[in-house]
């Protein structure tokens, strides 16, 4: 058998070598990877996630087992290969594999994080910690890449003394990209809206899907996503729905027949009212509130409770206009819910009972029209 492998620069001894040393390896990731699981049983908050955390790795770790068996089979067999010109390249790939790995666990583990605070609702913003996350990622591949650039043989003094050069320039290149960073801790700092809030802004509105570093997405109504430059955001007015605590407003001009007695009209508005006060889905000053549920940890100051939590009370029912083919009733309130169905379900039940009010005291509701005189004694071509 040696006859035919000889030729090759190989022989039994050194295939039985090869075969050892891939037994070996994949035994000792083995036992790495039981160290790995083991380590992180011992950490509580880690203990049922240890199965995801092993899984994402699990695959890149596979890829360097390939590699470090590659390199020990050329190593064997370096009478043709010589192992010192590849093993700068093996040690960057190495590199990079490691740095992949420790991407994908500080990903994992922040995933498994961000569910348990979630499930828990504890008072810290998502769009916090995932701008963390990410600063966190560009840190590791910066310093992964500055890895590699060195077993290149790169003296990194000569790189960091090159950027500060180029400093400027590439200020000036990624002006928008500072700007949208600036952006967004400004956004992160002020606390206009957080992830799941309903706002408007540049004329764009939808939910708010993620603050990135440089973007926020909304999701719109209609299911589009549009995502907007941060330095854009934190440059306009922002109109977040969310901010409500007690009160969504309900708005209606009701045009109502000029030939409507006053006396009526008078019953009507008082009817309108009184349904309106003791409605169960309409905010009133007799409704109560607990501020405390939702007050600013922030220092106190001279402001309303009402204005800043969000909470609306007022309930108007007035004649309000005597336009050009209706008198019109101004009636003007809020529903104790904040959440649109249940909004719609308290607005379609006041709009019910106010054509029963109207009704019961014979008013009808007005529609556009124009009047025509004819004038005594002509024709309808104006002859007498």
């Amino acid at each position: 058998m040696n006859s035919y492998l000889i030729p090759l620069g190989l022989s039994v001894t050194k295939i039985a070598i090869i075969i050892g040393l891939f037994l070996l390896v994949y035994f000792i990731r083995k036992v790495v990877f039981d160290l790995i699981q083991n380590s992180i049983f011992k950490i509580k908050s880690l203990k049922s996630s240890s199965e995801d955390i092993l899984k994402s790795i699990r695959k890149l770790s596979e890829i360097m087992i390939i590699l470090i068996n590659v390199e020990l089979a050329i190593y064997v067999y370096n009478d043709y290969i010589p192992i010192e010109s590849l093993g700068v390249y093996f040690n960057v790939m190495y590199a990079f594999l490691v740095t992949f790995i420790v991407y994908r666990v500080v990903n994992t583990v922040a995933d498994i994080k961000l569910k348990k605070i979630a499930a828990q609702q504890r008072k810290i913003k998502n769009e916090v910690i995932n701008v963390g996350i990410r600063v966190l990622n560009v840190l590791i591949w910066i310093i992964g890449f500055l890895v590699m650039l060195r077993l290149f043989g790169v003296e990194l003094t000569a790189v960091i003394s090159g950027l500060g050069i180029g400093g400027l320039a590439i200020a000036l290149a990624s002006k928008d990209s500072l700007a949208n960073f600036f952006g967004t801790l400004s956004i992160l700092f002020s606390d206009v809206f957080s992830q799941g809030d309903w706002i408007e802004v540049d004329g764009k509105e939808g939910t708010v899907v993620e603050i990135g570093l440089r973007v926020t997405k909304l999701r719109t109504f209609d299911n589009a996503l549009i995502a907007i430059p941060n330095a854009v955001v934190a440059n306009k007015d922002v109109k977040n729905w969310n901010k409500r605590s007690l009160g969504r407003r309900i708005k209606m001009s009701l045009g109502i027949k000029y030939d409507s007695k006053p006396q009526n009209i008078k019953n009507a508005l008082s009817d309108i009212y009184n349904m309106l006060d003791k409605h169960p889905g309409i905010a009133t000053q007799n409704t109560k509130f607990d501020h405390s549920l939702n007050e600013s940890k922030k220092p106190r100051i001279v402001r309303s409770k009402d204005d800043e939590q969000g909470v609306k009370k007022t309930l108007l029912v007035y004649l309000d206009e005597f336009s050009d083919s209706s008198i019109n009733i101004l009636v003007y309130s809020f529903s104790k819910t904040v959440i649109w169905a249940e909004w719609l379900e308290v607005k379609q039940d006041v709009m019910f009972k106010i054509m029963e009010i109207f009704e019961k005291n014979s008013i009808e509701f007005a529609f556009p029209s124009m009047s025509l005189y004819h004038e005594s004694g002509l024709d309808l071509l104006g002859k007498k």
